[in-house]
């Protein structure tokens, strides 16, 4: 009986792909990213995703086709439209960004050409991963945190997401629907203190406060906001004291981004479309184009091990609408 019912299901499924146009190329190019990325369905599931993957896969395809200073590649959201992607993974609730003074004094000397924390000392910690979550903020301040932290001390430490998405909404933060890093850094500093990622660990999901203030082990003095659309004090800050933490505008097309220099028309520059908190940890210029290094929130199979380039100089997507970092 389980052999015939089993043999009913391969010919529905068999049957079923036919009618609905997928190629047999298809369906091993699915099925080998499923192995690849651990994604498992049940039969309607999986030829609902089956269609987004190709529709995706023809987008990333008709992209690196043309004439881009950046390419697209499947990854671990290849199976999700951008609908989905946005509610699960960039901030929901409006972000305001212009209620931001900036405080940041830029000097008037030269800058290097090119600038990368990461090859300067032991000051960027590993990249992380948010999951469903839009917590993004909150990995945004850890980041910029734990390197200035590391820079002011010479130790390096993994501080907790998971307090700030429990603890820190009376500073206008909303867990896993959304917040802004100057605003938690602003938490940080009334709060007295953040715990490690060991003491309070991440879960992706929001919880109930439990800091403990004996077991705080970063503290913010101040919070200095970069005046907004001011990249080049953002350059200034990120040149000569440390990596700063940048919120901008994602769209469609980064979901796929690879590599390269990002650079889109069809997002905007506004204070009031941003959606995405990350952490510049330097830049530099590829082919004349001058570009910021971006540590991401993705995992480290997304992008450039984590990271990506986006074209700078030119408020891209509005990553001068809202930059800060703390002092320690």
């Amino acid at each position: 009986m389980t052999t015939i019912l089993l043999t009913l299901m391969f010919l529905f499924s068999v049957q079923y792909a036919i009618s609905k146009g997928f190629s047999e190329e298809d369906e091993y190019n699915f099925k080998s990213w499923m192995m690849q990325h651990n994604k498992q369905y049940d039969i309607e599931e999986y030829y609902h995703r089956l269609q987004i993957f190709i529709e995706n896969k023809m987008k990333i395809e008709r992209h690196n086709g043309g004439n881009h200073k950046y390419r697209m590649g499947l990854n671990t959201f290849s199976d999700m439209t951008f609908d989905e992607f946005r509610s699960s993974f960039l901030l929901t609730e409006p972000q305001n960004c212009s209620a931001t003074k900036g405080t940041h004094v830029s000097s008037k000397g030269l800058y290097p050409d090119s600038v990368d924390w990461r090859k300067k000392g032991n000051y960027v910690t590993n990249v992380k991963n948010q999951g469903p979550c839009g917590s993004c903020w909150t990995f945004s301040t850890t980041g910029c945190l734990e390197s200035v932290t590391a820079i002011s001390t010479g130790k390096l430490l993994q501080l907790s997401e998971q307090q700030l998405v429990d603890c820190a909404q009376a500073f206008n933060n909303h867990g896993c629907n959304g917040g802004l890093p100057s605003q938690a850094f602003e938490y940080i500093k009334y709060n007295k203190g953040l715990m490690t990622e060991d003491d309070y660990p991440y879960t992706a999901q929001d919880g109930t406060c439990k800091f403990k203030p004996e077991r705080a082990a970063a503290f913010v003095k101040d919070v200095v906001n970069i005046t907004m659309y001011d990249e080049m004090g953002m350059v200034d800050a990120v040149a000569r004291l440390n990596p700063v933490s940048m919120a901008y505008e994602v769209t469609s097309d980064f979901m796929h981004y690879h590599s390269g220099v990002y650079s889109s028309s069809e997002c905007h520059n506004t204070t009031d479309t941003v959606n995405h908190a990350v952490l510049a940890v330097g830049y530099d210029e590829e082919n004349v184009t001058p570009y910021w290094i971006v540590k991401n929130s993705w995992g480290p199979f997304w992008g450039m091990k984590g990271y990506f380039f986006i074209e700078r100089g030119k408020n891209m997507c509005g990553l001068s609408a809202c930059s800060s970092y703390p002092l320690v």
